[in-house]
């Protein structure tokens, strides 16, 4: 079980250094970088506390089905749940030039919801965070 906490920490710690690159670039007024960032965040986050849980591999990049995975033994609350399917809209549409019709991600996205983004996946690294320290 050691090895797999180990790998649960090294998620975390990961999110926690993507969490800092995505205040830098909504310093920068990178609105749509900040958005997936923030994505990241969560599915980092969330990730490291399965490898906590069962230190097997995690498929998916949902950050709301990663939780909902984890509900019965982690205490996932609704707000959680709620914050993981904002998260999950920054994925694709925040990357790719054709994933919007007719405007760039650069184009798209907002300071409002690069900033409501980080809140999120800030909320994910300290429920990631309290899950780790008291193991589940």
């Amino acid at each position: 079980m050691t090895a797999r906490r180990g790998d649960a920490r090294l998620w975390l710690r990961q999110a926690t250094d993507d969490y800092r690159f995505g205040q830098l670039a909504l310093r920068s007024r990178f609105y749509a970088q900040t958005c997936f960032i923030a994505q990241q965040v969560g599915e980092k986050a969330v990730e490291a506390v399965h490898y906590h849980l069962s230190g097997r591999p995690v498929l998916g990049h949902s950050v709301h089905a990663l939780l909902k995975r984890l509900n019965a033994r982690a205490e996932v609350s609704e707000e959680l749940l709620v914050l993981g399917g904002q998260l999950d809209q920054y994925d694709v549409p925040t990357r790719y030039p054709d994933a919007l019709p007719g405007v760039t991600p650069a184009d798209a996205f907002s300071a409002v919801q690069a900033r409501a983004a980080l809140r999120a996946a800030h909320r994910m690294l300290l429920w990631a965070r309290a899950r780790l320290r008291r193991g589940a």
